[in-house]
């Protein structure tokens, strides 16, 4: 089940892959190793924004793999297309992936080795991602031992650094950046495995949060820019996790202490937990989409409640929505809950629920394909007639990629009689795409790269269409000087 990178002197996995029918060429000429590199990091295929969970806990047991489900349940808004589990006991490593869901892709089971350290990861796919050597955690095997990975991020240089090691050749196992982090930690000529991996990081660009299993240790790790979070937490009775949201924590009845500081390597072995700064950067870029959107609400994220956050980003839609009349205050579920409560104190109008979430569908945001995300709106929301009809209705959502949602969801409002639709949207609009690992899709599709916001507002049949303002944006994430917080794709 696990699965070795190449370019490292490789020792026999306990369990060997299968992956004849999902994995690179075994041997590259210069033609086919650039043909396949341009299909693996094509500019028009988007990274993926994933979840990590690392455990250090030698005295669970096989309730290890247990915990690590736990913390990777609570994280499973942040990928939905395959999840993997990791186990070791220092001298083995077993491990268990599949795609799906968590409980699809551990149907038939768990890792069951008593171990002392554990790494999960859950994953939803971008364009062309969907492959099961993709999966993580990801394996090699080097003259000091295994190493495994769970990625969340994007590296803005692995097609440079791909192609180097291609040409040296090295080989690849998958299609993903995160291959390029674990060969070369396998590769880096180091005695001492934190400083090959700190020279390893030290050489990437872009975004990433790290949970890495070696034999005697675990490390978690933060791109210095402080783009994806992670933090550290200490479990009852002993024992460390790191995760990605505190709401990882919260699964596995850990206390939070502390984010992960942005460039920082933590590890956490029988010795205990010590920490060292591996770069640092001249800012700080955390991704505010994380408040907006991607973040489950009752995490904290470098000290700042992302429910406080959505709460205040409705009240700043309020005040900027001065001058307008509307009846009613009603959410698009569920990232439009929060903002829609905070717009509805601040406004003094009445929140109602005018939508009703079907549960058992996924997040059309993270939906691989247009049509299944097109599909996916039909099935997932139901108007409430009885809310609706005859109101002037302020329709409170999170934000508008393409479009194409929207505009289904105004349809719905409008079919249920709404007298008037005023969308209210807690982000400021959409223009560029991300290149750290949000699915924010190529320019060309971004409707407001290519429309003005009347016209946005004509093409999703509102009768008018207001944005959270940058400065709104900042205010309520508590950044009014814009210090630390990424705002590329709005500008």
């Amino acid at each position: 089940m696990t699965t070795p990178a190449s370019g490292a002197s490789l020792a026999p996995p306990r369990h060997s892959p299968d992956l004849a029918a999902h994995h690179g060429p075994a041997s590259l000429g210069a033609g086919l190793g650039e043909a396949w590199l341009a299909s693996s990091y094509s500019p028009h295929r988007w990274r993926e924004e994933c979840g990590v969970v690392g455990l250090w806990a030698p005295g669970v047991g096989e309730k290890l793999a247990d915990l690590c489900y736990l913390g990777l349940f609570a994280l499973q808004h942040r990928g939905q297309e395959s999840a993997g589990i990791a186990v070791t006991n220092g001298l083995h490593i077993d491990s268990v992936k599949g795609m799906g869901l968590l409980t699809e892709a551990f149907r038939e089971g768990r890792p069951t080795l008593d171990g002392q350290a554990a790494i999960g990861h859950v994953r939803y796919s971008t364009h062309g991602g969907s492959l099961n050597c993709n999966i993580q955690p990801i394996f090699a095997y080097s003259p000091g031992g295994f190493v495994g990975l769970a990625h969340n991020g994007n590296l803005t240089n692995a097609e440079e650094v791909k192609a180097a090691m291609l040409a040296e050749g090295c080989l690849f196992q998958t299609k993903t950046d995160s291959e390029v982090i674990l060969n070369q930690m396998a590769r880096a000529n180091r005695e001492d495995a934190e400083e090959a991996i700190a020279d390893t990081l030290r050489r990437m660009t872009g975004s990433y949060s790290l949970a890495i299993l070696l034999p005697d240790r675990l490390i978690g790790a933060r791109d210095p820019r402080g783009y994806r979070p992670l933090c550290l937490g200490r479990l009852q009775g002993g024992g460390w996790i790191i995760a990605s949201e505190s709401c990882a924590l919260d699964a596995v009845k850990a206390e939070l202490v502390r984010d992960v500081e942005p460039g920082e390597m933590v590890t956490i072995d029988r010795g205990g937990l010590r920490s060292r700064i591996f770069q640092k950067a001249d800012k700080l870029t955390s991704c505010v989409f994380e408040y907006i959107y991607f973040a489950r609400p009752d995490s904290i994220l470098d000290g700042l409640s992302v429910w406080q956050s959505r709460f205040e980003m409705g009240r700043q839609l309020a005040m900027e929505f001065r001058g307008r009349e509307a009846d009613i205050v009603i959410p698009v579920p569920d990232t439009g809950i929060t903002a829609a409560l905070g717009f509805s104190q601040q406004s003094g109008l009445p929140y109602l629920e005018g939508l009703i979430k079907n549960r058992y569908v996924g997040r059309s945001f993270i939906m691989p394909k247009q049509i299944s995300r097109e599909t996916t709106v039909e099935m997932k929301l139901n108007p409430v007639r009885s809310n609706l009809d005859g109101r002037r209705v302020v329709l409170i959502d999170d934000s508008i990629v393409r479009g194409t949602t929207s505009a289904r969801i105004v349809s719905l409002v409008r079919r249920a009689g709404a007298r008037e639709v005023h969308m209210c949207i807690s982000s400021p609009p959409i223009t560029q795409s991300c290149l750290y690992g949000i699915d924010t899709s190529i320019r060309k599709e971004l409707i407001a790269s290519n429309m003005s916001v009347e016209e946005i507002g004509r093409t999703l049949g509102v009768d008018s269409l207001l944005y959270l303002s940058q400065e709104g944006l900042l205010r309520s994430v508590g950044d009014p000087g814009n210090k630390r917080n990424c705002l590329e794709c709005f500008s």
